[in-house]
Parts: structure tokens; C-alpha cells; sequence
């Protein structure tokens, strides 16, 4: 008891500039992050007009790109971390190493994904679903998204490098743009609107293929042209990295495997929806975009935590780390009772703007209700696990943990309660999500152990 109360104790700090900070970088990313989801919702609110197949086609689909995303996120925020500390230290020659092993990597990743998505694209629904008309809803999807993949991988891993020197308003801004010119580029391609063909679940792909390609012109073309604090320029992709590459795999690595087990993980996850039928991954669609939309601060919190966390050992200031961290932990568990509320008074309304069925309607709200408890622990491991915890460089550590939880408790009990014991909607959504509770707790223990502060060197 006295333990948990000296914790409380520690979960605010006196120090305004520590918050001001946190809310200069934080405020920004989770400005762009709405931004990101409310694409994604305004696409699956207007392909939800064409049926649930199409929905469930589509939820499926991006359900693969997502493990994509996850992969750039591994490179990009293990590059982060690098880039973070080395601008801590004055260090702009390893930023620019480190920049120039990032965007290899990304275009290799990318290579392997347009690959996949152009050889097997049935394949791949089939490993979600066995729906053969779910299948080639998500097929055509995916016709018009391989280009995406090397734009987005791009602009994600460049944002995400933006964030770490505290150049946060250039990417809100282009998000801003580019949510407008999704949303009606989806409107003229998915209806037919102004002489263009009614193009349905093909619209949808090529309204966003049309965003990313802004994204990519904007956030690339400034740090390879523009750009002044990093001063990365196209020809610093073939400079020579040797000697940061060691560090690099060290740092990144443990992040890429980790984020990559962990969307497979949450893939498998897909797949258990995929086969609890049609209505149930209709209704999954619409609880994510609801949970999305509640959980932009806490995205953003932890993009600010691992930067600051970052700046901070960069100085080499250890003891102030920690205490930050425990600040940190406190907005975390701030975040996840405001993320509950709202999830909680916009349920109903999220519901009513799709054009679902009375039985998914039904599924939805028990998913609603179940998420809705999940996202108070969601919050503060988020928090400590891609902020605070990732920011001290313990990505190895976090690899093994994020996944252990998952694997060991999340997919095997959510199955059970799936196909076994045939539990209600709301339980084997539960089950499903249970690893968030388990890291939580995990995360207050490496949090106190101070263990998660990692030393990390120029070559």
C-alpha cells in the first residue's frame, strides 16, 4: 500500500515547462492524428452506404496495410529515438546517418509489400476471412494501394524524424490538406460525382492513393529540400553509414520486431473477427474508429514522451528522466479516464452514422461498452511503452513484452471465447484486448525498476 502510494505521489511534478513542452510537441500529433482517423472514418462511413460487404472488405484489407504501417512505425520511431538523443547531443552528421538508414529500410519494406499485394492479393483476404465476395471487395482494394505503399512509407518515417527535432506544425498542416482532399476524392471516385466513374470500393482506394501522394510531396520534398535544422538532402542517401548502422539495428531493431509481431499479433486478432462473421467485423470497423477517435491525445502524449524523454538523457540527466517518466505515467492514466468518457458519449451517435444492420448496431454497442474499459489501461501503457519507456532506448525489453502479452493471453483466451465457450460480443472483445491490461501493470514495474534507461553511442 505504501508502495502504491509513494507512486501517486510522484505522478505530477512541479514543473511547468516540463508540461509546456509535452503540450508544444504532444498538442500538434494528436491535432494530426485526428485528422488521420477522420479520413479513416469519413472512408468507412461513405463505403458503409454500399453494404457491409464492402465495409468488411475494406476493414480487412487495411487490416493487412496496417502490419505495413506498423513496420514503417518500428523504422521511423527507432529512428526517432537515435535522432532525438543525437539532437540532444548536437550531433547532426549521426541525425543525417541515422535519416539515410531509415529511408533504405522503408524502401525495402516497401518493395516487399508491393510485391505480396500485386502476386496474392486474394491470399491475403483469404487469411482473414473465408467470405469469397468479402475477398474480392478486399482484392480490389488493394489493386489501387500498391503505389501507396512507397509514399506512405516515406512520409510516415519522415514525420516521425520531423517530430523528434520538434518540427511538429509542418506535418499537422499537410494532414489538414490532405484529409480535405481525401475526403473529396473518395466523394467524386466512390459515388461518380462531376462526370467521373462510380468507381465504389476502387473510389475509396484511389481518393487516399490520391492524399498520400500529396503527403509525399510535402513532407519529403521539405526535408530533402527545405529543411535547415537537419539538413538531410537526397544525396546523403548514399553517404556512408557504417559505423551507425550497429547502433541503429540495436536501437531499431528490437522496435521493427517488436511493432511487426505485434500488428501480426493483432492481424490474428483480425482473422479470429473475420471468422465470427460479417456483422461482428462490420461492427469491430466502427468500435475502432470510435477508439481511434478518443485515443488522438494519448498518440500524440506518447510521441511527445519518447522525444522529451529523449532530449533529456540526451543531456544526460538520468534522475530528471525518471521523474518525468512518473509524470508521464500520471498523464497516461489522465488520458485513459478522458478517452473512456468520450468513447462513452459517442458510441451512440458513431453507431447511428453507419449504415449497418440492427445485429451489427447491437454487436457494436457491447464492443463499444467492452473498449470503453480496455482503453483506461490502453492509455497509460501506451504511454510508457511507445513513449516514456521507448524513449530510454529499452526497445529490446518492450519487444518481448509487448509480444509475450499478447500471444500468451490476448489471441488464445479471445479464441476461447470466441469458438469455444461462445461468449457475448462484449467478452470475447474483452478477452481479445485483455494484453492491455496486463501492460499496464508490467509498465508501472519497469517504470520504478529505472532498468528501462539505456546508454546509446554516436558509432
Amino acid at each position: 500500500m505504501n508502495s502504491i502510494r509513494l507512486i501517486f505521489n510522484k505522478l505530477y511534478i512541479k514543473d511547468k515547462s516540463f508540461y509546456k513542452t509535452i503540450a508544444r510537441i504532444a498538442i500538434p500529433i494528436a491535432f494530426q492524428s485526428l485528422i488521420t482517423t477522420g479520413v479513416n472514418m469519413m472512408d468507412t462511413i461513405m463505403i458503409s452506404s454500399l453494404g457491409e460487404t464492402e465495409l468488411s472488405g475494406v476493414s480487412l484489407a487495411n487490416q493487412f496495410i496496417v502490419i505495413f504501417i506498423g513496420c514503417c512505425m518500428g523504422i521511423g520511431m527507432g529512428a526517432s529515438v537515435l535522432v532525438s538523443r543525437y539532437y540532444g547531443m548536437r550531433e547532426p552528421e549521426a541525425i543525417r546517418k541515422t535519416i539515410a538508414i531509415m529511408i533504405r529500410l522503408s524502401l525495402v519494406i516497401a518493395t516487399v509489400f508491393c510485391i505480396a499485394t500485386i502476386m496474392v492479393p486474394r491470399g491475403i483476404m483469404r487469411i482473414y476471412t473465408p467470405d469469397k465476395n468479402i475477398i474480392e471487395q478486399g482484392s480490389i482494394y488493394f489493386k489501387w494501394s500498391i503505389i501507396s505503399y512507397f509514399l506512405m512509407g516515406l512520409s510516415l518515417t519522415c514525420t516521425l524524424v520531423l517530430r523528434a527535432v520538434g518540427k511538429v506544425k509542418l506535418p499537422l498542416f499537410v494532414s489538414i490538406a490532405a484529409f480535405f482532399i481525401n475526403v473529396g476524392s473518395n466523394y467524386v471516385f466512390i459515388f461518380g460525382k462531376f462526370g467521373m466513374p462510380e468507381m465504389r470500393v476502387a473510389g475509396a482506394a484511389v481518393g487516399t492513393l490520391i492524399a498520400r501522394i500529396f503527403e509525399f510531396v510535402m513532407i519529403c520534398g521539405y526535408i530533402f529540400i527545405k529543411d535547415t535544422v537537419i539538413g538531410f538532402r537526397l544525396k546523403h542517401l548514399f553517404m556512408k553509414t557504417g559505423s551507425l548502422w550497429k547502433e541503429y539495428i540495436r536501437i531499431s531493431l528490437p522496435v521493427l520486431i517488436s511493432d511487426f509481431i505485434f500488428m501480426f499479433g493483432n492481424n490474428v486478432i483480425a482473422m479470429v473477427i473475420g471468422r465470427l462473421g460479417e456483422s461482428f467485423v462490420a461492427a469491430n470497423a466502427v468500435t475502432t474508429m470510435t477508439q481511434q477517435l478518443s485515443s488522438v491525445l494519448t498518440m500524440g502524449m506518447a510521441q511527445a514522451a519518447a522525444i522529451v524523454t529523449g532530449y533529456v538523457l540526451g543531456e544526460g540527466n538520468k534522475k530528471k528522466a525518471q521523474s518525468q517518466g512518473y509524470a508521464l505515467l500520471g498523464l497516461g492514466i489522465a488520458f485513459g479516464m478522458f478517452a473512456a468518457m468520450v468513447i462513452r458519449l459517442i458510441s451512440d451517435p458513431m453507431i447511428r452514422a453507419y449504415n449497418v444492420s440492427d445485429e451489427t448496431a447491437e454487436i457494436a454497442r457491447q464492443l463499444m461498452s467492452a473498449i470503453s474499459i480496455i482503453v483506461l489501461f490502453q492509455s497509460t501503457n501506451t504511454i510508457m511503452t511507445k513513449g516514456t519507456l521507448r524513449g530510454g532506448g529499452d526497445t529490446l525489453m518492450l519487444m518481448v513484452t509487448d509480444n509475450v502479452f499478447l500471444w500468451v493471453l490476448s489471441i488464445p483466451l479471445g479464441i476461447l471465447a470466441g469458438f469455444v465457450f461462445n461468449f457475448s460480443a462484449f467478452w470475447i472483445y474483452t478477452f481479445l484486448k485483455i494484453d492491455q491490461v496486463a501492460k499496464a501493470i508490467w509498465c508501472v514495474k519497469r517504470l520504478r525498476s529505472g532498468k528501462w534507461i539505456k546508454k546509446i553511442s554516436i558509432a
